[in-house]
C-alpha cells in the first residue's frame, strides 16, 4: 500500500472517515514537528485552526502534551509513555499510537 502525503491528500476529496481521530492526527503531525504553527496543523489534519487550538487544550489538560513558549513561536512536548485513555487500548502509549504515524 502506498501512503499518500498531507498535502495530496487534502487536495483530494477527503474520506467520509478514519480510524484516528484529529486528536491523534494533530499529535502525530506534533511529534514529527513539535514547531509547526496551528495553520499548519490545521490544514494538514483538514479542520479548523479554532479546533485545533480546542484539541491541543485538551490534551495539555490530560497532561499528554506540555507547550513552550519560545519568542513568538509554541514548540510542544508529547508526553509519549501515557497510556492510551480508552479501556480497549488502554494496554498502550502515546507512543505506541505515534509510531502509526511514522513512515517507515
Amino acid at each position: 500500500m502506498v501512503a499518500e502525503s498531507p498535502s495530496s491528500i487534502s487536495q483530494s476529496a477527503s474520506p467520509r472517515w478514519t480510524f484516528l481521530t484529529n486528536h491523534s492526527h494533530v499529535l502525530i503531525l506534533l511529534s514529527q514537528n513539535s514547531a509547526m504553527v496551528l495553520r499548519e496543523v490545521a490544514i494538514h489534519v483538514g479542520i479548523t485552526e479554532r479546533a485545533v487550538q480546542r484539541i491541543i487544550a485538551e490534551l495539555e489538560e490530560a497532561g499528554i502534551l506540555e507547550r513552550e513558549r519560545i519568542g513568538r513561536q509554541n514548540t510542544y512536548r508529547i508526553n509519549a509513555n501515557q497510556h492510551l485513555r480508552h479501556p480497549i487500548e488502554s494496554h498502550r502509549t502515546i507512543a505506541d499510537l505515534l509510531n502509526l504515524g511514522t513512515q517507515d
